[in-house]
């Protein structure tokens, strides 16, 4: 599966906030999954600060803490998939838990690739990723909502494994826009994106 994300990664913008279609039930609330207006900010600021919209604070948790969290994190998901409106969209900016849900499963997938590639390769760049293209792309607001459970909790549990073999949390990495990580900064970045995620399908 890391070999198939890898694959589609390209070089193109970073926009990161960094399967098969099902038919789809008549009375099911959905919304196309047409694009949204791409989230260009650039969230590296909440390795230093909380963000005032999720409550994240980086400075309460160590990286070593972040396997268990995005287990804990992915357990909360297969709740918000059986959600009756888990297609819905509540606003023309923002995506539906299910299409948010599918975008965590493979930023889980994501970060494993890199993080496997800052333990291989030294100071490796990251192949760029539009999330949004992705989500459009691979219709995530068509997906099943069981299978995106499956895959996410699948997801999760391989990149916990893999932050807990980590020996060398200084070893660096980094993305096109210049934005330098080590595995220790990378972590702590990266438990924000499900984190926040979760708080946006809570609201």
């Amino acid at each position: 599966m890391l070999a198939s994300l890898a694959a589609n990664l390209r070089h193109a913008p970073v926009l990161e906030r960094d399967h098969g279609s099902m038919p789809i039930p008549p009375d099911m609330p959905i919304t196309p999954d047409a694009p949204l207006t791409p989230d260009t900010k650039n969230w590296t600021w909440v390795i230093e600060k909380p963000c005032p919209e999720c409550g994240f604070d980086a400075a309460t948790f160590g990286a070593k803490d972040v396997a268990a969290m995005l287990l804990a994190n992915a357990a909360a998901w297969p709740p918000v998939l059986n959600r009756a409106d888990v297609r819905s969209r509540p606003g023309e900016s923002t995506w539906s838990p299910l299409e948010y849900a599918a975008h965590v499963r493979d930023v889980f997938r994501l970060y494993h690739h890199r993080l496997e590639l800052m333990q291989r390769d030294d100071n490796p760049l990251y192949p760029n990723w539009d999330q949004d293209e992705t989500a459009v792309a691979e219709r995530y607001n068509t997906q099943d909502p069981a299978v995106i459970a499956a895959e996410l909790t699948e997801a999760a549990a391989s990149l916990s494994a893999a932050f807990g073999r980590v020996t060398d949390w200084s070893r660096p990495g980094r993305r096109s826009d210049g934005v330098q990580f080590t595995i220790e900064s990378f972590s702590k970045y990266f438990i924000h994106d499900p984190i926040h995620h979760l708080h946006d399908v809570s609201r």
